[in-house]
């Protein structure tokens, strides 16, 4: 069976976490360096580093943090935020990554996801997708969910994998936030469109959404969620001792 991983999400915005609700109204949280290094300690199976406002800025990722913040984590770390060459992989790995995150730079260059899965590796290569339905239509947003890009969710994603896309994080601008679970319907036509990998995001508020993301699809890989961690709602050595008594297998 395979073991579900529970993924804490730093969303940074000039160098400090923050947390919203549908991607707008961003409060501070905590230093990046302080939640990595409690998150690496408390049972966390990876972490994820957005800096969340890079692309919408249109520069790279504020390199001294996530270094800072890489010295403290020891599970895997996959980072995001203004990625849109070889060369912006290259400087983020640099600074610790182990994974890449790419979104809004995939969507301009296509060819970037080919080119650095031939470089680095289907593993490295993470494509981010902000989805919202829009008219009854999946459709996937840029630049922190503030542009809609016209692209239908299933078909971009099945690009994504075939040109080599190693793992999917679905991030549901609907539920974000909302803490009122995660987007099923949403995930389940990811989960059947692609074969690799999918980290479901957005909307989590407790330890029974997590169940039921497991329970109802149960080829979902992952659970990744903010707010909940950060401010103490859920522990994660709890979270994990409740899935493995509802018969989902988690490593503890």
């Amino acid at each position: 069976m395979i073991t579900k991983r529970i993924i804490p999400c730093l969303d940074v915005k000039d160098g400090r976490v923050v947390k919203g609700v549908n991607f707008s109204d961003l409060n501070d949280v905590n230093s990046p360096v302080e939640l990595a290094k409690y998150y690496s300690q408390a049972g966390a199976d990876e972490l994820v580093f957005y800096d969340i406002t890079a692309s919408s800025e249109g520069r790279g990722i504020f390199t001294e943090i996530l270094t800072q913040t890489a010295r403290e984590v020891f599970i895997p770390l996959t980072v995001g935020g203004g990625i849109k060459s070889l060369e912006d992989f290259e400087r983020v790995l640099n600074c610790g990554a182990d994974k890449v995150s790419v979104n809004s730079g995939a969507v301009a260059n296509p060819k970037l996801i080919g080119e650095a899965a031939k470089r680095y590796g289907d593993q490295c290569v993470v494509i981010s997708c902000d989805a919202k339905l829009v008219d009854g239509v999946y459709r996937v947003f840029a630049k922190g969910g503030r542009e809609n890009t016209g692209l239908e969710m299933i078909e971009w994603l099945k690009y994504c994998v075939d040109n080599g896309a190693g793992e999917v994080v679905l991030n549901s601008i609907d539920t974000d936030g909302v803490k009122k679970g995660f987007d099923l319907s949403m995930l389940a036509k990811v989960t059947e469109a692609v074969n690799v990998p999918v980290i479901a995001s957005g909307g989590a508020g407790g330890v029974e959404d997590f169940v039921e993301l497991f329970k109802a699809l149960p080829k979902v890989d992952a659970g990744l969620a903010a707010s909940i961690f950060h401010f103490g709602e859920v522990k994660i050595e709890q979270l994990k001792e409740t899935l493995a008594l509802n018969g989902i297998n988690v490593r503890r």
